[in-house]
């Protein structure tokens, strides 16, 4: 293998946040367009933890005293203990602590502005993109 896999080179860069004050349907609706599980939520443009699609399945539960068809908001239900690391932590480091806490992301910074984020679907594509460089790899050495 010629290159080791980075932080930075597997991660989503540039993400989508929405701000802690934007009601929860605006986040959801930014969710489903994109497709996407996990949103940084910022507040006046500094990280303060994430939106998962979980906290929303969660509020829709019978545990939750709220419902969706309520006026929520971004900040009634976000995590603000997100699991956020700095670009240049080694990506095996990142992975063995998103394993050992059962975490779906990491949110990635770069001086302490968001840079990217790091998903179980970012890592599962790098992968993929790893087995098949091996696979394509002629096994042996036969050069002459």
């Amino acid at each position: 293998m010629k290159s080791v896999p980075t932080l930075a080179t597997t991660m989503t860069p540039f993400p989508y946040s929405i701000d802690i004050n934007q009601p929860l349907k605006d986040a959801m609706a930014m969710m489903e367009e994109h497709g996407f599980h996990h949103l940084p939520v910022t507040e006046d443009g500094n990280l303060v933890g994430v939106l998962s699609d979980r906290d929303i399945k969660y509020v829709d539960s019978p545990f939750s005293s709220a419902s969706l068809e309520d006026e929520l908001f971004v900040k009634d239900i976000y995590t603000s203990r997100a699991f956020v690391v700095d670009i240049h932590d080694a990506l095996e480091s990142v992975l063995k602590v998103m394993a050992e806490k059962h975490l779906g992301s990491a949110l990635v910074t770069k001086n302490g502005k968001l840079a990217g984020i790091l998903t179980h679907n970012d890592i599962y594509r790098k992968f993929a993109d790893l087995i098949q460089k091996l696979k394509a790899k002629p096994e042996g050495n036969d050069a002459a």
